[in-house]
């Protein structure tokens, strides 16, 4: 089978949690899979020191949705097509992961996963966008890239996650969503992935 309809049967069988609280802005990102030499990749952005929030991290291409977006997956593809180029024609979205919120920023935050040819020709903005960072998947599902930790908010105890690929760190918000899609898709540890193509 391969990986493209097996992520999009397991996200079909989920029905993801959604968050509506008034309080919060809502935000979308997407999470572009790609087959590199064979192998299924992730698509990250390094965001400037410019951008208003989560300078300098690392992140999947997205933001905050417009007044006008009718949807939040037009809002990914909206926002991923600014920050790197990427057209929505050229986007087979396969399923929506459970929203999440951020910490520091009161986003909340709906993830879509999606599948983009490759080789492209990315477009960086380069106000918002460092630079674009793609990472195997069988690079984030191998133990030694990933450490768990706790954090205390509120005298509630929240899970921290980080993954180090090649002096990059991945952590907070894009982090838990990161697991989340690798917890709903693979085993740890298991052998590389099918390709995507």
């Amino acid at each position: 089978m391969k990986l493209r309809k097996q992520i999009a049967d397991v996200l079909a069988q989920r029905k993801p949690s959604t968050i509506n609280d008034r309080g919060l802005v809502q935000a979308a990102v997407l999470l572009p899979l790609f087959d590199k030499n064979r192998e299924p990749h992730l698509l990250f952005t390094k965001r400037t020191l410019t951008v208003a929030t989560h300078k300098g991290q690392i992140s999947f291409p997205g933001g905050a949705r417009d007044e006008e977006d009718q949807s939040l997956q037009f809002t990914a593809l909206r926002e991923t097509y600014e920050e790197v180029g990427v057209r929505s024609g050229d986007v087979e979205v396969l399923g929506r992961l459970d929203d999440i919120t951020t910490y520091s920023s009161n986003f909340v935050v709906s993830p879509f996963v999606a599948a983009i040819p490759y080789p492209y020709q990315f477009n960086i903005c380069k106000a918002e966008t460092e630079y674009v960072l793609e990472v195997p998947i069988s690079a984030l599902l191998d133990r030694s890239c990933f450490t768990e930790d706790a954090i205390v908010r509120n005298g509630v105890v929240d899970p921290a996650y980080f993954y180090q690929y090649q002096g990059n760190l991945i952590w907070g918000a894009t982090a838990r969503i990161l697991t989340q899609f690798l917890d709903s898709v693979f085993v740890r540890n298991a052998e590389r992935p099918p390709a995507i193509i």
